[in-house]
């Protein structure tokens, strides 16, 4: 008997850890506020950057950010950004660190009002159910979309930064609201 042959959409290519990323996150959704959180961080701080770049640079998010715990990066204080601004384990950049301590507030002001920020972010969704795409090939997958434009106006609105809406729906794909899986995608 042979081994069923895995297809992964071609974006994660040959790297060990895309794939990983590609196979037990990418387009699973999750409804805990912690991991929307990181997400929020990690899509912001990749901004002009690659992703494998910020998965490689993971780990070091997760020790240099408390645990991605919004509650103590919010008081985060001047001599926390200068503690970040050393880190060689995150992306060194003085706006990015800002916005990620700011977003934490913002992030907790929308958990208070919606009562989580999975609660909020599926209030933009049809039903509140993620949006499942039938996509044949990657260069079907669109940067950005409308719903994508109007979830990163309001969070603009409120005050988050670093998350216009390519970002948005980056992070819509990574946290399971869209999935953009292949449909030849084993992992769909």
């Amino acid at each position: 008997m042979s081994k069923k042959e895995i297809v992964r959409c071609g974006w994660c290519g040959t790297d060990k850890l895309y794939q990983d990323y590609h196979d037990k996150e990418w387009g699973k959704p999750t409804n805990d506020d912690k991991i929307l959180f990181e997400f929020l961080i990690l899509e912001s701080a990749q901004a002009g950057l690659s992703w494998i770049t910020i998965l490689k640079k993971r780990e070091g998010y997760r020790k240099a950010f408390s645990n991605f715990d919004y509650k103590k990066i919010a008081k985060y204080s001047d001599a926390d950004v200068d503690r970040l601004l050393e880190d060689t384990g995150i992306v060194r950049n003085r706006l990015k660190i800002a916005s990620s301590i700011h977003n934490a507030k913002i992030f907790m002001e929308i958990q208070k009002e919606f009562g989580s920020f999975y609660n909020y972010l599926y209030s933009f969704l049809p039903d509140q159910k993620p949006i499942v795409n039938f996509l044949e090939d990657l260069k079907d997958a669109p940067a950005k979309t409308e719903l994508s434009d109007k979830i990163a106006k309001d969070l603009k609105k409120r005050g988050i930064k670093f998350f216009g809406s390519t970002t948005c729906y980056a992070y819509m794909q990574a946290i399971g609201m869209v999935n953009d899986h292949l449909v030849s995608c084993s992992f769909r």
